[in-house]
């Protein structure tokens, strides 16, 4: 569980980064809810691959496509 929300911890800012600069470079729109669904889909896959302690917090519903 601590594991998980460590890499929560780093996984969220990342996301936030990569978004702005989506923003900022290519035009993007900001918006909240694409945000929230890259950091769900981005858990979810890091899970997958075998980041064990995401795969504690990440709940099933978060499943990738």
């Amino acid at each position: 569980m601590r594991k998980g929300i460590a890499s929560a911890t780093l996984l969220v800012p990342w996301m936030i980064w990569i978004h702005r600069n989506d923003c900022v470079f290519n035009r993007g729109r900001p918006s909240a809810n694409d945000l929230l669904t890259k950091i769900k889909d981005e858990a979810a896959l890091l899970a997958r691959a075998g980041a064990l302690g995401l795969r504690a917090i990440v709940p099933q519903t978060w499943d990738v496509h």
